[in-house]
């Protein structure tokens, strides 16, 4: 694999993602050019995109809120 992607993987922390889908460890060495599409696909089936993290937050202070509501 070029080294370029194993540097964009490594920064973008996708590494732990690519060893559990190897399938892709050969399409982005035949196609590197498809990162960016690796990367939308892993984001989307992992659930690591910026809407996700705000909506887990949202469930989270739902969750709390309905704990203290139950409490008093």
């Amino acid at each position: 694999m070029e080294k370029q992607i194993l540097l964009y993987l490594e920064k973008d922390k996708l590494m732990p993602y690519l060893k559990q889908n190897s399938y892709f460890i050969k399409e982005l060495n035949r196609h590197p050019e498809n990162y960016e599409n690796f990367k939308k696909i892993i984001k989307e089936k992992y659930n690591l995109r910026f809407t996700d993290k705000v909506s887990n937050v949202i469930n989270d202070i739902e969750l709390v809120s309905s704990i203290i509501s139950t409490i008093n």
